[in-house]
């Protein structure tokens, strides 16, 4: 099924697509309260849509029977919240099966595209995850994933993304391999591809994302430059200080041809607030629980429970957000949900 035209729209311009945290209580049950609440601050800062059954909403929903709850809460409370077009991003993983399982599941309760991770795949052959890719993109429209190693993805080279963004029904590809190398792999073959101009890129480089942002990237096509330019992030980083975030694309987005100095400067800014929320120092192990954190400092969420109950925040990564808390607190939006909260969480 083709992308209603406004949501292709949103996608093909760029956009803020938060992935979308998962609220639990005490309990480590799901808090349907504080799940609605954080959908209507994403949609009142501005974002372009949502990115919901991903990472930062753990991909432990699955064992725990939350896939289908957490998916219909979110469509179900952007729906009751606004009627602008929002580009509602469903996480889908696994093998075929099951990946093709939650694309039905996905289409079925509404959402537009699919953010296909391939972690589950990592001994399936080239030739093996290039058809997996294509039986799901029957289903669904998809945006590709290029998850970093160090949180369970796999290097996948430039021949892959060739073939990959020649599958019509791709519509975008996340580009989060934390690595410039492998940054450039996408670009490359989304150009021998040929497909610059129906397949989206979008930033998933927490180290780099205003630079991505701002950056032309200049690839080499039959002896002529083809030049390629993220549009906008679908990131686990844009699920706190979201506000602030729409902000910053819109201006990375005006700077382009003439970027000034102060602009490039907030890349390292940005990449210092990152590596305290996503617990860089302890090799990721507290990126969920730290975006959480943040979101509970804020009273959106009531605590950091992760499903896992050993998953929590890293040895010194409470005084890392301390440290950035207080140094980069201009880069916050800490005034926009003081005075909207009360408001987001009433039932």
């Amino acid at each position: 099924m083709p992308l209603p035209a406004d949501v292709a729209a949103i996608l093909r311009d760029g956009a803020v697509i938060p992935a979308h945290p998962l609220a639990l209580d005490a309990r480590r049950h799901l808090d349907e309260r504080r799940q609605r609440a954080l959908t209507r601050y994403y949609i009142d800062a501005g974002v372009g849509g949502l990115a919901v059954g991903v990472h930062t909403t753990q991909f432990a929903i699955r064992e725990r029977e939350l896939y289908e709850p957490v998916l219909a809460t979110a469509i179900a409370s952007a729906r009751a919240w606004t009627t602008r077009p929002l580009a509602m991003v469903a996480g889908l993983c696994g093998r075929t099966d099951q990946a093709l399982a939650e694309a039905v599941l996905a289409t079925r309760l509404g959402y537009h595209a699919g953010l296909l991770s391939l972690a589950a795949l990592r001994d399936a052959s080239p030739d093996s995850l290039i058809a997996h890719c294509a039986a799901v993109a029957e289903v669904l429209p998809l945006v590709g994933f290029y998850l970093q190693p160090a949180v369970g993805g796999i290097a996948l080279d430039a021949a892959f993304w060739t073939r990959f963004a020649a599958i019509p029904n791709v519509v975008a590809i996340k580009v989060a391999p934390f690595n410039r190398y492998r940054t450039l792999d996408v670009l490359r073959g989304v150009v021998e591809a040929g497909a610059e101009d129906r397949v989206t890129l979008y930033t998933g480089n927490d180290d780099h994302i205003v630079l991505d942002l701002v950056t032309p990237f200049t690839v080499m096509r039959a002896g002529r430059p083809v030049t390629l330019r993220f549009r906008g992030g679908l990131l686990g980083h844009w699920s706190v200080w979201t506000h602030s975030a729409v902000r910053l694309l819109a201006r990375c987005r005006a700077a382009w041809g003439a970027v000034p100095d102060d602009l490039l400067a907030l890349d390292a800014r940005v990449t210092d607030c990152n590596a305290a929320f996503f617990d860089v120092a302890n090799d990721f192990a507290g990126c969920i629980a730290g975006c959480h954190e943040v979101l509970r400092r804020q009273g959106l969420l009531e605590g950091i429970w992760c499903l896992d109950p050993a998953e929590g925040l890293g040895p010194g990564q409470c005084e890392e957000i301390d440290r950035v808390l207080l140094q980069h607190a201009d880069l916050s939006d800490d005034d926009f949900v003081h005075a909207n909260r009360t408001r987001w969480l009433e039932s």
